[in-house]
């Protein structure tokens, strides 16, 4: 009996609900002013005086300089962490025999807690950017390669047996017949890493660096400083929706046309 992929695709978007989406960070401003004001304490900023912190740290460059190494650090352990989990994946997903022995650890791998391996990785290694990157790469590809051995798993077997038909050789079929129905769970695995990502490199910072946001942020915990808390905040926030919407969205939708047209 054939097996069939489950559908996810979401409905199509309207225009009404791209219009309540941009209305989405206007009100969640205007009910931060409204809170500032109410409370009038340094604890709760207003998005002005926030917004004047974050002016006064990009002119003087610790911002960019900050941003610019926790964003290096965060390209590099994701890059390193999808490539190997979907290595594993496809591996773990298409042989049996390496699934029983190394499944239960990916499991363990899974649950095992970021400051743990962080910790470890420092103790190991020491205080180093070395040590921080292979942390958050033991972290993130426990979670790629689950996601990729459940669509590898899912693969429709009409399509092993088209290849075996043609003979196409592995190159082949890894660019017709198995990426394409792999492009949506590694989708789902960039997106669920990239947040799992900023906030592992975020953590290890203020654990062990001498720079990044979280550095910085640990810092300003340490003065109560919720303006320069808050600036990092936004401005991570900010590129972190840049990035869904500007990247991930319009690839999504682009990888999500051959399901779509299909009859």
């Amino acid at each position: 009996m054939s097996q069939h992929v489950t559908e996810l695709a979401a409905p199509p978007e309207r225009p009404a609900d791209r219009r309540l989406e941009w209305l989405s960070l206007p009100l969640l401003l205007l009910l931060w002013q409204g809170a500032a004001m109410i409370a009038v304490s340094r604890f709760l900023p207003s998005p002005i005086a926030v917004a004047g912190h974050v002016v006064d740290l990009t002119l003087n460059g610790r911002l960019i300089a900050d941003f610019g190494q926790t964003l290096a650090r965060a390209a590099i352990g994701f890059v390193m962490a999808m490539t190997l989990g979907c290595f594993l994946g496809f591996v773990l997903g298409r042989v049996r025999t390496a699934d029983r022995l190394f499944g239960p650890w990916v499991t363990v791998g899974l649950n095992l807690p970021a400051i743990v391996i962080a910790i470890i990785c420092y103790i190991w290694l020491g205080l180093s950017e070395f040590a921080l990157i292979v942390a958050v790469v033991i972290n993130k590809t426990p979670l790629v390669t689950t996601t990729i051995r459940e669509g590898v798993r899912s693969f429709l077997p009409e399509y092993d047996e088209l290849a075996r038909a043609f003979r196409m050789p592995l190159g082949r079929r890894i660019r017709l017949i198995y990426l394409p129905q792999l492009m949506p769970f590694m989708m789902a695995a960039a997106r669920t890493g990239l947040a799992l990502i900023w906030k592992i490199v975020l953590v290890f910072e203020v654990l062990g660096s001498d720079g990044g946001v979280g550095f910085r942020v640990s810092i300003y915990f340490q003065y109560f400083d919720m303006a320069g808390i808050l600036s990092y905040t936004t401005v991570f926030v900010s590129m972190v929706m840049l990035f869904e919407h500007g990247v991930l969205r319009p690839i999504e939708r682009r990888v999500a046309r051959w399901r779509q047209d299909r009859p």
